[in-house]
């Protein structure tokens, strides 16, 4: 999927998604990103919804957003609910997608001037792929 909103120079956007990855600026990453309107951090360790831990979304926190957008892979996966009370506690919104939703979302915020924080897991990741690769 295309997507073809540009400003440049005026803050961090999704250009595209697909499922070799998501492009940001000129660079296409085909691991897990946070993405702000001005912030990419690109050494996220999480590849799949259940690698979410407290101390793994706290990068997030660091952005101190007022929304979350977790975009969890190819299908849409709900994170533990003691996590999800985790954002909660801060008084932090979050929203569960799929990556290619959170893309589009993501860039409809950040237009609007709103202080989204965009959590990316790879836009190929399923769950049952993942598990499939695991030994033993």
């Amino acid at each position: 999927m295309e997507l073809s909103l540009e400003r440049p120079g005026d803050h961090l956007f999704v250009r595209s998604v697909s499922e070799s990855g998501i492009r940001v600026g000129e660079r296409t990453y085909e691991t897990s990103l946070i993405l702000s309107a001005r912030d990419l951090i690109t050494d996220w360790p999480v590849a799949l919804p259940a690698d979410l831990d407290e101390d793994r979304i706290e990068p997030i926190f660091g952005l101190e957003p007022e929304v979350v957008l977790l975009g969890t892979g190819a299908l849409q996966v709900f994170p533990d609910p003691q996590l999800m009370m985790c954002f909660h506690r801060r008084g932090v919104g979050i929203e569960v997608m799929t990556t290619a939703a959170a893309c589009r979302t993501f860039n409809v915020l950040v237009s609007e001037r709103r202080n989204a924080v965009a959590a990316l897991l790879p836009p190929a990741a399923r769950p049952e792929s993942h598990r499939s690769r695991t030994p033993g």
